[in-house]
Order: structure tokens, then sequence, then C-alpha cells
């Protein structure tokens, strides 16, 4: 795997994910995971439960993710994203044409047929809060696209995908909830920032831009 650092010091490791690959093992042998990768790259990781990784990604997802070094940073970090202390924003391309600002918060539960671990809205699930704002609409093949600014406010599993899928406005690429493919074989979306303040009240600020397969997209809705 060819996996980019974008931020480090002696506590915290913040790396670039690629889409396709797992974070974390969750009991089974994936050779193919994050979690094994920064194993085996840094001697720190070996004494870390899931080698010091405090959130998680979608495999089909790209962009930030963030490494404790150390247990103290482990507890403190995992704390952070709990506590909804850590600001968190994605990148995605849309099917339909957004609104201009908006905020979803609609409850998530698991579905309990169909599609293995996919996520629906629904009066007894646990709390999700998602906030909007489009960055550019983009009309491709006759029909309407929007390029948006997400900011997670909780962290549920699907929670971006499945709430855009909920109004109506699915992924660009993400077909197990509903999306055009559009030639993209993975859900268009990007962890594109993390900020938040450290132990010492330090401000940490990470970005990151669009990976190539997702400009490309986009790139090619410009010539239409």
């Amino acid at each position: 795997m060819n996996i980019k650092v974008r931020f480090e010091n002696k506590n915290i490791l913040v790396i670039e994910k690629p889409a396709g690959v797992v974070v974390t093992n969750e009991g089974r042998d994936k050779k193919n995971s994050i979690e094994n990768y920064i194993a085996l790259k840094y001697t720190w990781a070996k004494k870390m439960d899931r080698s010091g990784i405090v959130h998680r990604l979608d495999k089909g997802t790209s962009g930030l993710l963030m490494v404790a070094k150390n247990e103290r940073y482990f507890n403190f970090l995992k704390k952070m994203f709990k506590s909804r202390q850590i600001y968190k924003e994605y990148e995605a391309l849309v099917c339909g044409d957004v609104s201009f600002v908006g905020e979803i918060k609609a409850p998530l539960v698991k579905k309990n047929y169909g599609v293995w671990g996919k996520r629906q809205v629904g009066i007894d699930g646990r709390e999700a809060w998602t906030v909007f704002e489009l960055i550019k609409k983009y009309s491709y093949g006759g029909k309407r696209y929007s390029l948006v600014k997400i900011i997670l406010k909780t962290g549920r599993t699907h929670q971006i995908r499945a709430h855009f899928s909920y109004l109506g406005w699915p992924l660009v690429g993400d077909k197990q909830y509903g999306g055009e493919t559009v030639d993209l074989g993975r859900p268009f979306l990007h962890a594109k920032k993390l900020e938040f303040a450290d132990i010492d009240k330090k401000i940490i600020n990470i970005e990151s831009e669009i990976t190539p397969d997702l400009r490309e997209v986009l790139e090619r809705m410009e010539k239409k």
C-alpha cells in the first residue's frame, strides 16, 4: 500500500486512507487493512489496540484518518470523538439538485433485511446529525449533480451515505444506497479536514485534497 502521511508529531499520526481498503481487522485476518499496515510499519503501533486507530472510514471512502501513537493520546482522542470536539469535514458529489445549505437530523438504524450492513432512517435509531453546504452544481448526461461540503456532528456508520439517500440525493458511485455510478467504482466521498485542540490546547488543523479518481469525475463533468 502507498499511504501518504499528512501530519505527524510525537503523539499523533494522520494518514491519507486510500479507497478500497478496510480500516480495522474487527477480529478477522485482514492482511489488506490499515490496522495491519500501521502495525507492520511502526514499532509503537504493535503495543496499541487497533494499532492506535481512533475512528473509522468506510472501505470506499478516501481521506484523513487519525491514529494515536501512545495510550495517553489514544484515550484522549477517543473521548474527543465521542464528545464531538473534533471538527470533521467531508466532500461529496451527490445525485440531484441540492439546496444551498441544510442539515439532516434523522436517527439511523441497521437495516435487518436486504443488503448486509446498510443503514436507514428509523424512529428507534441512534441520533445522527449531518450539516451540509453546496459548493457547485453540475449538469451531465441530462442530469443534475451537486458537489457539497459536509460537516459531521455525529459519526454513525454510513451516516452521510444513508442521510443523503434518505433525502433523495444519493452519493455518486454509491450503488448500495441508490447512487448512479457515472463510471466511478466507489462512493464519491472524501474525508477532507480534521481540526481539534490537543491536550496542551494547541489547535491542530489538517486538510486533504480529493483523490485523482474523484477529480477526474469532476473534470469530465466540467467539459460537458
